[in-house]
């Protein structure tokens, strides 16, 4: 590893925690839904980046943070210039209860293909403690289909919550102690910056190269 901070290269879980199974931090990680396939490969999970990029990154975020806000376009832009990283969503509603309204907002719009732009809308709203309201205000600006993004929470809300509750036992299987926490490869880095994102991904790419993953 070169180049990253104690603070931005934490390792867990035996120093490799895509390396294997997780064998659990607690019982539940001995379930289906806590295995490294299902963080890395949930079908139901939303994708962004290159879907067949060589390095994934898995976030945890929250529409509420402002360290998750922070970061966004940061690592919006590591993705764009790097063109080889697959980075799987997860919800990780656990700031305030409009947390939840985001995620499932967000989710929702998934079904509709505009996942991606949902998230952008409500990353990019100020501050913390955001209410509903304006959530929905900035998807619709977003160019989001309301009336069918209503229709589809509606119809798919047992989809929509048990992608949630699966995103929070995750992270509770990995001990995860905050948003943004973001796995890529075998790191577990926090709240990064454009040059961090490029390095991690870097030294990700470096530990596969040498099969060491």
């Amino acid at each position: 590893m070169t180049g990253l901070s104690r603070r931005h290269a934490l390792l867990a879980i035996g120093g490799a925690i895509l390396a294997a199974p997780f064998t659990g931090r607690r019982a539940l990680a001995q379930s289906d839904d806590l295995s490294k396939e299902m963080i890395l490969n949930d079908p139901a999970a939303p994708i962004g980046g290159n879907p067949k990029g060589d390095v994934t990154i898995v976030a945890f975020l929250d529409y509420n943070c402002i360290y998750c806000k922070k970061s966004a376009p940061e690592l919006d832009r590591a993705l764009k210039e790097d063109g080889k990283v697959r980075l799987v969503y997860k919800d990780w509603p656990v700031i305030r209860p409009t947390s939840i309204d985001g995620a499932k907002l967000a989710l929702g719009a998934k079904y509709q293909g505009k996942y991606e732009a949902a998230h952008r809308a409500l990353m990019a709203i100020p501050g913390a403690g955001i209410s509903k309201e304006k959530m929905r205000k900035a998807l619709q600006a977003a160019g989001i289909d309301m009336q069918r993004l209503d229709a589809d929470m509606q119809a798919r809300s047992a989809e929509i919550e048990a992608i949630v509750r699966r995103n929070m036992a995750q992270a509770d299987a990995l001990g995860l102690t905050g948003t943004p926490t973001f796995l890529v490869g075998p790191f577990m880095v926090s709240t990064l910056d454009y040059k961090g994102f490029r390095q991690v991904i870097a030294d990700a790419r470096a530990e596969q190269s040498d099969g060491t993953q």
